[in-house]
């Protein structure tokens, strides 16, 4: 009871807030309680001056306003069309994580209390105005020794406080989350308590900055040979959960067009990079940074990309690459049929609906964009239109490619700010057919299918010794005859012996598969 009690505190507080905004469309949609939406229309009275701008800008001021819970919250929602509605989540991707910095002591008792040292055994110098300040932490230029070498380095500070105000925040998220769902139960579709369950697990990623240190060292690791992309070194003598100590990065912001042109840079070749590099990430390695705004990444003089802070990572499985690589692939061609075919194929398209019918689908989508200027041609609106699809053809939000979609958009508005005549598709299409050819090929699935042939020869050991058990154990039952006792036995050994003979068989046929086409 204090606990709703505490809600409903907290409901009227962003009541307040919104209607200062005029920003009063989300509550109404997700049904808050009658009282809280009798105080908000009577906050609304004496608020006039925003209805100019648009729903999605007002609502993104308000989450500002609101603090870093809902600021996480908007990007959360940026990902989410289908459930504000494309010009709002529009609205909300370009909501910007910045917050006034908190004062230096601050930065300096909780980096010596981490670290466990004196911030002057720490560092050789270190800059008490920081260089940047966001909802989770605020970040310092510093220098360390090194014997005779002197090195810069930028560190991330948690910001105080931060773990209880998003911990009281996402407890109202769910609360209102379950009670939409119960309002509405369209809403159970488009799975509202999952968007704040990756909401909660993204901000617990982010505010362990080990688990960045992590991210950064496995894609730099991954990167190392890379000749268009880097990640900065960390310094983990000076990192811990909450402080966060990485090599400091020398180029200019992606987001300062003017300085690039001035130093010669290619703008047409970054920006190409640019979705090369998100999509050899994602399709090669299964883990890509899922920040790749303007602010977070730098040009070196070389033509380097180097990106920083690594607190938002995606990861896909290898079924997930397999369906983005052919969905993509179809798409690039115009095969509409294949594209269908690989929705159904992975589940994502309930399979009472027509393949036909969704074929058709695709090609409202794809066919459109063929033929037209490259200027026009958008994976951020086809994505959009594929987001409205989803209620005819019954498909529930699969929420394992939201991270993936968002990045992909940004990625590609990132693109668009260096180059206005890219081509997301032409940019995109060696590393998409690259892979598949490697991953999708005949010998791929050979492999792939004597994998999955001697996982199932592993198991044969652990699936007799359960018959045995069970066999043993309705041996113990005083309810059956001897005589049914014995066959039922006898019926349950040649069933797992056939299982048994039937994955050997399996997996030598993929092997002398394999070894045929290997070896021409």
């Amino acid at each position: 009871m204090f606990r709703k009690l505490r809600y409903l505190g907290r409901l009227i507080v962003i009541a307040r807030t919104l209607a200062r905004h005029d920003a009063l469309f989300p509550l109404q949609q997700f049904d808050a309680p009658p009282l809280v939406m009798r105080l908000a229309r009577l906050f609304a009275l004496r608020s006039r001056k925003n209805r100019k701008r648009r729903p999605g800008e007002r609502l993104a001021a308000a989450f500002e306003d609101l603090g870093p819970s809902f600021i996480k919250l908007g990007q959360a929602l940026s990902v989410r069309a289908d459930l504000l509605g494309e010009d709002i989540a529009h609205d909300l991707d370009r909501l910007r994580d910045r917050l006034p910095p908190f004062p230096f002591v601050k930065a300096k008792e909780k980096i010596e209390d981490q670290l466990g040292r004196p911030l002057e055994e720490l560092f050789e110098s270190f800059d008490e105005k920081p260089v940047a300040a966001a909802s989770i932490a605020q970040v310092h230029f510093a220098t360390v020794r090194d014997g005779e070498t002197i090195r810069e380095v930028a560190v991330k500070v948690v910001r105080p406080g931060i773990a209880e105000m998003m911990e009281r925040d996402l407890g109202l998220f769910y609360w209102l989350a379950a009670m939409a769902e119960r309002a509405e139960p369209e809403l159970r579709r488009l799975k509202p308590t999952e968007v704040v369950r990756t909401l909660q697990e993204t901000v617990e990623l982010e505010m362990d900055f080990r688990l960045e240190a992590a991210a950064a060292d496995e894609i730099g690791e991954m990167f190392e040979s890379d000749p268009d992309f880097e990640a900065p070194a960390v310094d983990w003598e000076r990192t811990s959960e909450s402080v966060l100590t990485m090599e400091r990065v020398r180029g200019i912001s992606m987001g300062d067009r003017a300085a690039l042109e001035a130093a010669g840079i290619d703008l047409k070749e970054v920006a190409v990079r640019v979705i090369r590099i998100f999509l050899r990430q994602a399709m090669n390695q299964g883990l890509f940074h899922a920040d790749m705004h303007q602010g977070n990444l730098f040009v070196k003089p070389d033509g380097v990309i180097v990106a920083v802070d690594f607190g938002i990572m995606g990861r896909l499985d290898r079924p997930t690459r397999i369906f983005m690589a052919e969905m993509l692939g179809a798409f690039i061609a115009g095969d509409y049929r294949r594209a269908a075919e690989v929705h159904f194929a992975a589940g994502y398209v309930p399979r009472h609906k027509s393949v036909d019918a969704f074929a058709q689908a695709c090609r409202s989508i794809g066919a459109p964009i063929r033929g037209k200027p490259v200027s026009e041609i958008s994976v951020g609106r086809l994505l959009a239109q594929l987001f409205r699809i989803t209620k005819t053809f019954d498909m529930e939000t699969r929420t394992e490619l939201l991270l993936l979609q968002k990045t992909m958009v940004t990625v590609e508005g990132v693109a668009r700010d260096l180059d206005p005549e890219i081509n997301f598709w032409e940019a995109a299409q060696p590393v998409v057919e690259g892979w598949a050819e490697e991953n999708l090929g005949l010998e791929a699935r050979v492999v792939d299918g004597l994998g999955t042939a001697l996982d199932m020869i592993d198991r044969v050991p652990r699936l007799l010794a359960r018959t045995e058990i069970a066999i043993d154990r309705l041996s113990a039952l005083p309810v059956m005859a001897s005589e049914t006792l014995d066959v039922t036995a006898k019926r349950r050994k040649r069933t797992a012996w056939l299982t048994a003979g039937a994955a050997v068989l399996g997996g030598l046929a993929g092997a002398v598969i394999m070894a045929l086409v290997l070896n021409g």
